[in-house]
């Protein structure tokens, strides 16, 4: 450890010794979004030196291989008649109209040749008969335009990013947990972090920074995420360096997660994807009804998550659901030789677990799986802070109050490349000041890293995450009320107050990591619970039992910030317009005739 000066001389605490990464380009993610990005820079002449990308895990493990069913983009392999128009205006129906208008049409309308070129990269789609890209029905979609892998598509879109990216020559650095953005002067210059391999700590000095680092939907009790991911860590870091977060209540709770009771407590909540019923799968209550036809008689279990799931939840509540808290999706009606083609995964999943997809239902019940929103950027990507990025899940923007099946990796690619294109315009500029060096910056926190590790408190870094879970599905989960929410306020200060006691090990243990994750978790569920108390109506994944309408008056994002005194300031921002030809297909009304998969 070496002592540092203050910048009026007056000696601090001893700095803990770290190894100081110079690059151009920092990009914190390691699933589509961050990888896109990368490629996008360097196509477009960065050097690859210039650029490094890094994760939390090993290169190509990312919380994109867990996006099964597809992917958006309206080639009208099926459907000539599709757009991107309409493909927006799907979008801005399933987000209730919350959303960016201009960041849904970037999205739709770069989507078909981003396939395209996917597929020129090797992506393994499943092919029609005469060899084009396959597209099937998924939920509140008017056309069939979800591109597909069979039903491990996120896993096959990752694996062909990461080839693209070492074939470039890309840099990539494993297993390094970023806690922390440097900024000065309302400009970002990198970041810091830990190598929980090593233990030693990290000061990346860089001109542009780029948050690709996942969402916040782990920080609920059943998720379908795995436990060390979308633990908050994009939200939170651009909200400590103070940048906005924008939608945060919006919370999508997938209907078809796989119940712990029925297959064990390591699969609860992990995802049944949305192509079992893309593909024709049926959801029955253990009454032996096909009980949707209640809830949505025209388009059944392809209707929006969001009321799909609400469905399946209040069939439990009603007590017509199974004995282990589920009900049953059923696609035994499907050939085997189909269900083997269209939904290996699937079928090798429940086929380990004694269960033939092919005779039999599986149980499922909702599982907290997106978060709709996050940080708040302009058109580019670009967060308040100058140089600093925030695409994938990490943003906010395009899904509004709900997200359309099939978006989350469309939305990946389609901002890694916008995103990508804007930093390398931004790098041609070579007018950026100088400022302090980078270690000076991160003095302050390399030593509360220090401080947190071999701490000997009291409480369990990890037993009180899961007290956090426990805490947002309780009060902010699928059906929320005032009296909930400030119930959850109230809890989570006790738990803040035994997150300053913490029992922590070294800088490699998984404690270490616990309590990053915990911090990050806290100021995330603050911001959820915050918002979720300040929207009093009901509106597309937020469901206030209190509010149970939806109010005009309140189209509207909710914004939250640093208040600048410690606290969080809320506020709220309007809605833009969609363009002309969006409003147009909007008018139009067109809807998903579910029956043709009779």
């Amino acid at each position: 450890m070496n002592p540092t000066t203050n910048r009026d001389g007056s000696l601090s605490a001893a700095t803990p010794e770290h190894e100081t990464v110079e690059r151009r380009v920092l990009v914190v993610g390691a699933g589509a979004a961050g990888a896109r990005t990368a490629i996008e820079l360097v196509e477009r002449g960065v050097d690859p030196e210039d650029v490094l990308v890094v994760g939390k895990r090993a290169h190509g493990d990312a919380h994109t291989t867990w996006a099964r069913g597809g992917i958006n983009g309206a080639l009208g392999t099926h459907d000539p008649e599709d757009d991107p128009t309409i493909h927006a205006a799907d979008t801005l129906d399933e987000g209730h109209h919350v959303n960016d208008p201009a960041k849904v049409e970037t999205v739709t309308e770069r989507m078909p040749a981003l396939l395209r070129e996917l597929d020129e990269w090797g992506m393994e789609f499943s092919r029609t008969e005469d060899g084009r890209i396959d597209q099937r029905y998924f939920g509140a979609q008017s056309f069939r335009r979800t591109a597909f892998a069979g039903d491990y598509t996120g896993e096959a879109m990752l694996d062909t990013l990461v080839d693209r990216a070492r074939a470039l020559d890309i840099p990539y650095r494993e297993n390094v947990f970023v806690s922390s953005l440097l900024v000065e002067d309302g400009r970002a210059r990198g970041a810091v972090g830990t190598d929980l391999d090593t233990g030693e700590f990290v000061v990346f000095d860089a001109d542009v920074v780029v948050l690709a680092a996942g969402g916040y939907t782990a920080l609920y009790r059943r998720h379908s995420s795995r436990d060390d991911e979308n633990t908050g860590d994009g939200p939170a870091l651009a909200y400590l360096a103070g940048v906005p977060l924008m939608d945060v209540e919006f919370v999508q709770f997938h209907p078809t997660g796989m119940v712990g009771r029925r297959y064990g407590e390591s699969w609860d909540g992990r995802l049944v994807t949305e192509a079992v019923r893309g593909e024709g799968g049926r959801l029955y209550n253990a009454d032996g009804e096909r009980f949707m036809e209640r809830y949505s008689p025209d388009q059944m279990e392809l209707d929006a998550r969001d009321v799909v799931a609400r469905a399946i939840a209040n069939e439990i509540a009603a007590g017509r659901g199974t004995d282990h808290g589920g009900v049953y999706l059923d696609i035994s009606h499907r050939d085997r030789s189909f269900i083997e083609e269209r939904l290996p995964r699937m079928y090798e999943r429940f086929a380990d677990l004694g269960v033939d997809l092919a005779e039999e239902p599986v149980e499922v019940a909702p599982t907290a799986h997106y978060g709709m929103g996050g940080v708040r950027v302009d058109d580019d990507g670009e967060t308040d802070v100058d140089g600093l990025y925030a695409i994938g899940e990490t943003m906010a923007g395009v899904h509004g109050a709900n997200r359309l099946g099939g978006n989350s990796l469309a939305e990946t690619v389609a901002y890694g490349a916008v995103t990508g294109e804007a930093v390398a315009e931004r790098l041609d500029d070579p007018s950026a000041p100088e400022g302090d060096d980078a270690a000076a910056l991160a003095a302050g926190h390399l030593r509360d890293l220090g401080a947190i590790a071999d701490r000997d408190g009291t409480h369990d870094p990890e037993a009180l995450l899961e007290d956090l879970r426990e805490l947002l599905w309780d009060r902010a989960g699928i059906l929320r009320d005032g009296d909930d929410v400030a119930a959850g306020l109230s809890a989570l200060e006790t738990l803040r107050e035994k997150a300053d006691d913490l029992a922590v090990g070294a800088a490699t243990s998984r404690s270490f990591e616990f309590a990053l994750n915990l911090g990050f978790g806290l100021v995330v569920a603050d911001a959820i619970l915050r918002a979720a108390e300040r929207r009093t109506e009901s509106r597309g994944a937020h469901v206030r039992t209190d509010y149970p309408e939806t109010d005009p008056d309140l189209r509207r994002n909710i914004v939250v910030e640093q208040d600048g005194v410690g606290g969080m300031r809320l506020s709220t921002d309007s809605i833009g317009t969609p363009s002309d030809a969006v409003q147009d297909a909007l008018d139009a009304g067109y809807e998903l005739d579910y029956h043709q998969l009779e």
